[in-house]
């Protein structure tokens, strides 16, 4: 007789659930790597970046003075005023995505971003950054201008 033969259905059910432990805890694993590849690829990584608090360096900020991600005080990429004017890759302006278009006049709205942009931005920035499992600092204030009171 077979040791296999004296598997009882009870040792059978144990395994199973080992068996389906095993492959839930891979598939966790997984899925974990996945996110972090897909935020290390998103637009929002890169430089230049489409307004303040989206850089992501130490003096990558436009005006070169930040100390660290996230703390950079506007834009890098060439300003614009309006969509499909963008000349890269993550330089648009608003949108579903803002600062994630996929390519060269692919962009929605201008750069710098308008405040509902940018807040859409910088909360999936945070995201990423997160994600991709790097420190940043706390977002700038928006500058202000003379027009307003």
């Amino acid at each position: 007789m077979h040791e296999w033969t004296e598997f009882g259905r009870r040792d059978f059910g144990k395994l199973a659930l080992a068996a389906l432990a095993g492959i839930s805890a891979g598939a966790t694993g997984l899925g974990a790597d996945e996110k972090k590849v897909a935020a290390e690829k998103s637009p929002l990584l890169n430089d230049p970046h489409a307004c303040r608090g989206l850089n992501t360096c130490k003096g990558k900020g436009a005006d070169k003075k930040n100390s660290c991600a996230g703390t950079g005080q506007c834009a890098t990429a060439a300003h614009h005023g309006c969509g499909s004017q963008n000349e890269c890759k993550g330089q648009g302006g608003c949108g579903a995505h803002p600062g994630e278009n996929a390519c060269k006049e692919k962009g929605e709205c201008s750069v710098p971003m308008h405040a509902s942009a940018w807040k859409k931005a910088r909360a999936r920035y945070e995201e990423v950054m997160k994600s991709a499992g790097k420190k940043f600092g706390k977002a700038p204030s928006p500058k202000k201008t003379a027009s307003a009171s």
